[in-house]
């Protein structure tokens, strides 16, 4: 009461609406929570857009970003980008063991030894993004701000981006095993959009998804050179 008699009465009135929508907001949530769809794959789609945070909007380029995707989503555009995100898995799979098998067959040494630098750069990024994870703490984007309405609810920790890591980490692998145009422009091309989906779908902020990107082509580099060294 002190504080609200020391206002203005212009501020106190802001105050008092500001305190009311952050009820309002948390209701919403709660019941949000309710109405949700556990798909085949255990993601959790959110059927209503309904607020998952009641901090207030920020005004960083992190948040315009991911206000703008979520404002601007269509059905036809959502379903693409939540195809592409879950290519990510497959790819990082299938690369190493399309190369394991065919140099298998092939009898082909140099194969096999790129199977591996493949799938030893996917897993190197993948501890890494976890140890990096459990040390920041950020939070997902729409855990963050009320107007960040997610595709489906993802993990709890938002940096670095997982999916952003381990397809350019599979993908500069790739292409420093095969430094071909036509390995390197759709490697490109698909960690590119497995990145780009994080967004849309948003479950990544922006810097979530170009320090991941960073950290799956790092490892990527720096084992090359490791394997250039012992061989």
């Amino acid at each position: 009461m002190l504080m609200l008699v020391s206002m203005t009465g212009h501020n106190s009135t802001l105050y008092i609406l500001h305190t009311i929508a952050t009820l309002l907001l948390l209701q919403l949530t709660a019941k949000a929570q309710q109405d949700v769809v556990v798909t085949a794959a255990n993601d959790t789609l959110l059927k209503p857009k309904l607020a998952m945070s009641t901090r207030i909007a920020g005004s960083s380029l992190d948040d315009r970003i991911m206000i703008h995707f979520a404002d601007n989503r269509n059905p036809r555009q959502t379903d693409f980008n939540y195809f592409i995100s879950k290519t990510n898995l497959y790819g990082n799979a299938l690369v190493p063991a399309s190369l394991l098998i065919g140099g298998t067959i092939s009898n082909n040494r140099e194969m096999r030894q790129n199977a591996l630098y493949v799938a030893s750069s996917s897993a190197l990024s993948y501890v890494a993004v976890l140890i990096i994870k459990r040390l920041v703490k950020r939070p997902r984007p729409f855990r963050g701000n009320f107007r960040i309405f997610p595709v489906y609810i993802a993990g709890e920790y938002s940096f670095p981006s997982g999916h952003a890591a381990s397809s350019f980490s599979t993908a500069t692998a790739l292409s420093m095993a095969y430094p071909k145009w036509y390995v390197i422009a759709p490697a490109a091309l698909w960690a590119g959009s497995v990145s780009y989906s994080r967004m849309y779908l948003g479950l990544h902020y922006p810097s979530d998804v170009a320090t991941g990107a960073l950290l799956g082509a790092g490892t990527s580099v720096y084992l090359n050179t490791v394997r250039k060294r012992v061989q």
